[in-house]
């Protein structure tokens, strides 16, 4: 049976009101991104590419909803709702909700390797439904509180955000407290994946202490579809599946990798290493994701002062920790060893995101930005995920410096807020032309724009849905900067 249609009973599907198709009439392009999400749709929720990712990813399903909330804002309550019934009851929302109608050997890990109903009990994990044991970037506030003001009429009417502020609520204290392992305020992360950058040349250095899983004890799903060039070695899957396993087998604790402040404690009695680290997207979602929570509790009728407060702490504890004026970027800090991780990426970028980061720091992220390493606007017209100089830079190797379209639009995002319209303008125009030339790749050379990974992909589809709605030329207003919702002018 084919997936139901977009809209329900009473619901009105929305079309594009702007326009962007160079070669043709209004909407086309619209009318294109609308049917990827449309073939993507399982009924509960949307899968970011039927072949190679056949479940629900959280971050994924954060984006696609912000995307769907132009089309179908019922649908994409529906995409955050389904992914928030697979909480863990510690808070944490896991990166993977696995349907049970996929066979085990289409992607792998699969539900048999993180067990999660049984080596996650004592975290709370659900017993109805299997899920990965780890997390993804917290956009999910920040997602929730745009679908609300796409209809705050159907919002109220079924209690969407009375439903998910408790969820949400739960999710940010995981973070903010289980996974504060550096001891300075920010959340850390325990995997590569979590990241959701899980290629990153930044990840080489902490990697290194990992002991890989041998090559015989799993079987790449990954390279049924993907070049295996354009994918990660066999030697890095290989310790990506080490990390897991180990936080599996000590079920699922964030306790005990708190001890990984002094670089040795963590280490695996199975023979890998400790990994924790500190990002500065994580931790830039997260506070975008604070100013979010803030705005729906007010709308629930409470006070959202103590978030915007909790927000701007941790955007202090962002620029102590993690910012470099040297390189003019934010970057990586290995809470091992304490080391800042001298590598550049996207994610050094992504704080622009912050509401309230210092002039000068926003300006200096913006020379970066434009610079040799990665180019905008003159080397390259799509933000690159890696160093253009660096000696890892590989674009069509995943996130080791392809173009990634989430990426893009929240550098966009962070530009639109602070003030910088024309070179948003431009990233804009930049990101609708390669999705519609390269039917809405996963990510493409940031040179070329030639397609890379799946095509058909979902993130890509809805945040062309959300730039299709943007008016080119317009900043964010104040009121607006810190949840990026146009309406709020």
């Amino acid at each position: 049976m084919g997936p139901p249609p977009a809209s329900s009973p009473g619901e009105t599907v929305r079309s594009g009101p702007h326009v962007y198709d160079p070669a043709g009439p209004a909407g086309s392009l619209h009318v294109r991104a609308a049917q990827v999400l449309e073939d993507n749709w399982t009924g509960t929720s949307t899968v970011p590419s039927r072949r190679l990712y056949p479940h629900q990813w959280s971050w994924d399903s954060a984006f696609i909803a912000i995307g769907l909330r132009h089309i179908s804002p019922l649908r994409a309550q529906t995409e955050l709702e389904t992914l928030l019934d697979a909480q863990w009851a510690d808070g944490r929302i896991p990166h993977i909700v696995f349907n049970p109608s996929v066979p085990l050997d289409a992607y792998f890990p699969s539900p048999d390797f993180w067990r999660s109903s049984t080596a996650g009990r004592a975290a709370g994990a659900p017993r109805t439904v299997q899920t990965s044991g780890i997390v993804q970037p917290p956009v999910h506030a920040l997602a929730a509180w745009l679908v609300h003001r796409s209809d705050p009429g159907l919002s109220r009417a079924r209690g969407f955000l009375a439903r998910v502020h408790p969820r949400l609520a739960a999710w940010h204290r995981y973070l903010l407290h289980r996974r504060d392992l550096g001891g300075g305020g920010l959340a850390s992360v325990v995997h590569p994946w979590e990241q959701g950058m899980d290629n990153s040349p930044a990840w080489d250095a902490p990697l290194s202490r990992v002991t890989p899983a041998p090559a015989r004890s799993f079987r790449r799903a990954d390279l049924d579809h993907g070049a295996p060039e354009d994918r990660p070695t066999d030697l890095d899957y290989g310790r990506y599946v080490r990390l897991a396993a180990d936080y599996r087998d000590g079920g699922y604790r964030d306790g005990a990798a708190a001890r990984y402040r002094d670089g040795t404690e963590g280490r695996s009695s199975a023979g890998g290493g400790a990994f924790a680290v500190e990002d500065p997207a994580f931790n830039a979602l997260l506070i975008a994701s604070e100013h979010a929570l803030a705005r729906i509790a007010r709308e629930l009728g409470a006070t959202g002062t103590a978030r915007h407060a909790r927000a701007e702490h941790l955007t202090a504890a962002l620029v102590d920790r993690l910012w470099d004026p040297a390189e003019g970027l934010f970057l990586c800090r290995d809470v091992c060893d304490g080391s800042l991780i001298p590598e550049r990426s996207v994610s050094g970028l992504i704080p622009l995101l912050a509401p309230t980061l210092p002039r000068d720091i926003v300006a200096a992220l913006v020379r970066t930005l434009r610079g040799p390493h990665f180019g905008l606007g003159g080397a390259t017209r799509l933000v690159p995920s890696y160093d253009l100089l660096g000696e890892a830079f590989d674009p069509h190797r995943y996130w080791r410096g392809p173009a990634w379209f989430n990426t893009g639009w929240l550098v966009e995002r962070g530009l639109r807020a602070h003030g910088d319209g024309a070179s948003a303008d431009g990233l804009r125009e930049a990101l609708l032309t390669t999705a519609d030339a390269t039917d809405f790749a996963e990510y493409v050379d940031p040179y070329t724009g030639e397609a890379c990974g799946a095509l058909g992909f979902s993130w890509t589809a809805a945040l062309t849905l959300d730039l299709l709605h943007e008016r080119p030329g317009h900043g964010v207003s104040p009121a607006g900067i810190g949840t990026f919702d146009r309406s709020e002018k």
